[in-house]
């Protein structure tokens, strides 16, 4: 089903050792708005949705997977010079201690990422609605954590990622538009 190039989908560049904007940026890793729960979302929500738009679902699925490597990317950069002593002032000391500086699935907090994260109603329109409202809160949080460094190369992939999201907003809103059309045509008087 998938070809897998090996280059991410939009070059991934830091300037400066920083484990503190590496513990922010795991909330996109695991957290509950982050590209993990969006790519199973969207690729499980796939097999209850019409026709019309299961490609979409796809799609946008699948990039949220290219978007997760370009994430684990970045706070593999910003932590992989970083001393013991700068993870533990970073809030990365428990991290540390239980997966040395490997990723691991969860958000900023330490919160373990969870199935309930993701969501699936059955219902197409819930569920466009729904993945709606979760492109808009990772495009919210992107935007939170651009305004968190200085760091203008990673400001720039930050930007990239926060734009896709918009565009999958968008994508999702048409889905529901063309869902709605259909529902309407189908109603007989």
């Amino acid at each position: 089903m998938w070809i897998y190039e090996k280059k991410l989908q939009y070059p991934v560049r830091v300037s400066k050792c920083d484990p503190m904007m590496a513990k922010f940026l795991i909330e996109q890793y695991g957290g509950a708005d982050g590209e993990l729960a969006a790519a199973l979302r969207y690729l499980n929500q796939r097999y209850t949705i019409p026709d019309k738009v299961i490609g979409l679902l796809n799609d946008i699925g699948t990039e949220e997977f290219a978007h997760l490597e370009m994430i684990a990317t970045m706070v593999y950069k910003l932590t992989k010079d970083a001393t013991v002593e700068q993870l533990e002032a970073a809030g990365l000391g428990a991290h540390y201690v239980n997966h040395d500086r490997a990723l691991f699935y969860n958000n900023a907090a330490g919160n373990p990422w969870t199935a309930t994260y993701i969501q699936a109603k059955g219902d197409p329109i819930a569920d466009l609605y729904e993945d709606i409202a979760a492109e808009e809160k990772a495009r919210a949080t992107y935007q939170w954590l651009i305004d968190m460094t200085d760091d203008v190369d990673l400001q720039d992939s930050l930007k990239f990622l926060r734009e896709r999201e918009i565009v999958h907003s968008q994508r999702f809103r048409e889905a529901v538009e063309i869902l709605k059309a259909e529902q309407e045509s189908k109603k007989y008087y």
